[in-house]
């Protein structure tokens, strides 16, 4: 059986790299684009707290619906 990629946790490294990809250049902007709090955000960044898997798929669709050509 394969496991969808898209559903993996995420590390510190990815969430900051599609971070960028996606436009959001601070902790505060992702925190109100997705809904969660910027300590939240922080936690995650900092590895003290893994994202959530169902953030982590929301974040790698997004980056994956920009990289297409219209």
């Amino acid at each position: 059986m394969t496991t969808d990629p898209r559903l993996a946790s995420m590390s510190p490294d990815e969430l900051r790299t599609h971070m960028r990809a996606l436009g959001y250049r601070t902790q505060n902007d992702l925190a109100g684009a997705i809904g969660v709090s910027r300590s939240a955000v922080s936690l995650w960044l900092e590895g003290k707290v893994g994202v959530p898997r169902p953030v982590a798929m929301l974040l790698r669709m997004l980056v994956a619906a920009q990289r297409r050509s219209f």
